[in-house]
C-alpha cells in the first residue's frame, strides 16, 4: 500500500489535512493535463488525418452538443458542495451522493428520451444511434462525481491524475479501434462511452469504493440550494459552449459543424493544456483562505497573473500559427478551419482574463449576482451566433471574440467588488501580460513578412520562431517583473525536490 493510500482517511470524512501543498497539487494537475492532452491530441490527429471526415466529426459534434445541453446539469453542484463545505461530515457526504445519483440519472434518462426528437429536428437518421450512445454514457457519470470530488477536497491530485489519464486512454483506444473498422461518428461516440466507464472504475478505486446506499435525503437543503444555482449556471455554460454546433448544424451543414468543432476543439484543448489543469487546485485553496479569514484580493491577482502570463502568449501564438497548425496536423481537407481557429483562439484571451469567475462567487455566497450576469452573457452569446451564422463560419468565429470582450465588461466589475482588489493592480498585471504576449509572437509575425507567409510556413520556420518567442517572453517577464516568474521558479523548485534522484542525493 502506498504512503498516500495509508494516510488517506475514508472518503466520507470531513476536512482532513491536505495531502500536498498547492504547488505540488498544481504540479500533479499539470502532469494529468499534459498526459491527457497528449493522448487526446494524438488521437484527434490520427482520426482526422486518416479515418474521420469533417462531415462525420460534424455529425458527432451535433449529437454531443445536443446531449450535453442537458447532461451538463448532472453534477448539480455536488462537486462544488463537497469541495466548499466547511464541515463535511459522513452524513452530509452521503446526502450529497444520494442527490447526485437521483438527479444525474434523471438527466441521463431525459437525454435518452430526447434522442428521437433531436434526430427528427435535424432531419438526419444517422444522428439517432450516435445520440443514443452518447446519452447512454451519462448513465455512468453519477457514480464518479462524488468519489473524484473527495480526491480534490483532500488535494489528492495523484489520484485525480490517475482518473483523468485512465479515462483518456480508454477513450482513445475505443475511438481509434472502431474508426479503423469504419464506424465513423459512432467510433467517437463509443470513445466517449468508454471514457465515462473508465472514469467510474478508476475514481471508485481511488476513493475506496463509495456507493450511495443507503439513500439519505436528510439535511439536503444546502445541497439543493447550491444545486439550483449550479443548474442555472451549467445550463448557461453548456448553451454558450454548444450553441455554435447546434446553430451551424441547423443553418448550414454537418461539414461546417465539423470544421468549426475542429477549430474550437483545438483552441480549447490547448487552453486547457496551458491553464485548465490548475483550476481545480485553486478552488479548495481559496476555500482554505476564506476559512482562515484572510483577504482574497492579493491571491486572486496572483492567479490572474499566472493565467494571463502563460495563456495569453500561448493562445496568441496559436492564433498566429492557425494555418500552419491546421495544415501540419490535420491536412489540406481541414484548411478551412484555420481562420476559425484564429478568432476562437483570440476569444480565449478574454475568457481567461478573469479566472474562477463562477467558482469564487459560489464560494463567497454571491450566487444571485453570478446568475444574473451568466444569463445576460448567455443570451448575448446565442443572439450573436444566430445573427452571424447566415454570413458564414468566419462570422460565427468573429462573434466569439466580440462576445469575449463583452464578457470581460460584464464580469470585471463584479469580481473587483467581490474580491476588493484595485483596478490599477489588475490593469498593471494585464499590461505586463500583454507586453509578454506581444514579445512572444513578434518573431513569428516578423518571419511571415521576411521569410514565408502562413500558407508556406515550414516546420523549421515555425519551430525556430516559437523558440525565439519563448526567449522573448521570458526576457520581457524579467524586465517587467511579472509576478508569474516567481511562481514558475517556485513550482520548478518543488518539482525538482520531488524527483526520486533528488531525494536520494539529499538523503545521502
Amino acid at each position: 500500500m502506498s504512503t498516500t493510500t495509508s494516510r488517506r482517511p475514508h472518503p466520507a470524512t470531513g476536512s482532513p489535512p491536505p495531502e500536498m501543498s498547492v504547488r505540488t497539487a498544481a504540479a500533479w494537475a499539470l502532469v494529468s493535463q499534459y498526459a491527457s492532452f497528449a493522448i487526446q491530441f494524438a488521437t484527434s490527429v490520427v482520426l482526422a488525418r486518416w479515418f474521420i471526415t469533417p462531415a462525420q466529426l460534424g455529425l458527432f459534434s451535433i449529437a454531443f452538443a445536443a446531449v450535453t445541453i442537458v447532461a451538463f446539469l448532472q453534477d448539480f453542484g455536488v462537486a462544488r458542495y463537497v469541495n466548499g463545505e466547511r464541515d463535511l461530515t459522513p452524513e452530509k457526504l452521503q446526502t450529497a451522493f444520494t442527490i447526485s445519483v437521483i438527479f444525474a440519472w434523471g438527466i441521463a434518462l431525459l437525454a435518452l428520451a430526447c434522442a428521437v426528437p433531436v434526430a427528427r429536428f435535424y432531419g438526419d437518421p444517422a444522428l439517432l444511434p450516435v445520440l443514443l450512445v452518447v446519452a447512454s454514457s451519462y448513465l455512468l457519470v453519477p457514480l464518479s462525481i462524488v468519489p473524484q470530488a473527495t480526491c480534490q477536497r483532500r488535494m489528492d491530485y495523484k489520484s485525480n491524475t490517475m482518473i483523468e489519464v485512465g479515462s483518456s486512454i480508454a477513450n482513445a483506444a475505443a475511438a481509434v479501434m472502431l474508426a479503423v473498422l469504419g464506424h465513423g461518428a459512432l467510433a467517437l461516440a463509443w470513445g466517449a462511452f468508454a471514457q465515462q466507464g473508465a472514469r467510474l472504475v478508476v475514481s471508485q478505486w481511488r476513493a475506496g469504493l463509495m456507493v450511495p446506499w443507503p439513500l439519505r435525503l436528510k439535511g439536503a437543503r444546502p445541497v439543493l440550494e447550491l444545486g439550483g444555482t449550479n443548474s442555472v449556471l451549467s445550463t448557461c455554460y453548456s448553451i454558450t459552449a454548444r450553441a455554435p454546433e447546434l446553430v451551424i448544424g441547423r443553418l448550414i451543414d454537418n461539414t461546417a459543424v465539423g470544421l468549426f468543432a475542429r477549430a474550437s476543439g483545438l483552441a480549447l484543448q490547448l487552453r486547457m493544456l496551458v491553464a485548465g489543469a490548475v483550476t481545480g487546485v485553486f478552488y479548495p485553496a481559496f476555500r482554505r483562505v476564506r476559512d482562515q479569514g484572510d483577504p482574497l484580493g492579493p491571491p486572486y491577482l496572483r492567479v490572474v497573473a499566472a493565467y494571463t502570463g502563460v495563456t495569453w502568449p500561448a493562445m496568441a501564438g496559436i492564433a498566429t500559427l492557425a494555418q500552419p497548425l491546421i495544415l501540419a496536423l490535420y491536412g489540406p481537407r481541414w484548411v478551412a478551419a484555420a481562420p476559425l481557429l484564429l478568432w476562437v483562439a483570440l476569444a480565449q484571451l478574454c475568457y481567461i482574463s478573469l479566472p474562477l469567475n463562477a467558482d469564487l462567487p459560489l464560494l463567497l455566497g454571491r450566487k444571485r449576482g453570478l446568475i444574473h450576469r451568466n444569463v445576460a452573457e448567455t443570451v448575448l452569446s446565442v443572439g450573436m451566433i444566430m445573427a452571424a451564422a447566415p454570413f458564414g463560419l468566419v462570422a460565427v468565429a468573429i462573434s466569439r471574440f466580440v462576445h469575449g470582450l463583452l464578457w470581460m465588461a460584464i464580469y470585471a466589475p463584479f469580481m473587483r467588488a467581490m474580491l476588493d482588489f484595485a483596478w490599477r493592480d489588475l490593469l498593471r498585471i494585464y499590461a505586463q501580460s500583454l507586453a509578454a504576449t506581444l514579445a512572444a509572437v513578434a518573431p513569428l509575425l516578423a518571419s511571415y513578412a521576411l521569410w514565408a507567409g502562413p500558407a508556406a510556413c515550414s516546420l523549421g520556420q515555425a519551430a525556430s520562431m516559437v523558440a525565439a518567442g519563448i526567449l522573448c517572453w521570458l526576457l520581457v517577464m524579467r524586465i517587467t517583473r511579472h509576478p508569474l516568474l516567481g511562481e514558475v521558479l517556485g513550482l520548478l523548485g518543488e518539482i525538482m525536490a520531488a524527483l526520486p534522484w533528488r531525494k536520494q542525493t539529499v538523503s545521502g
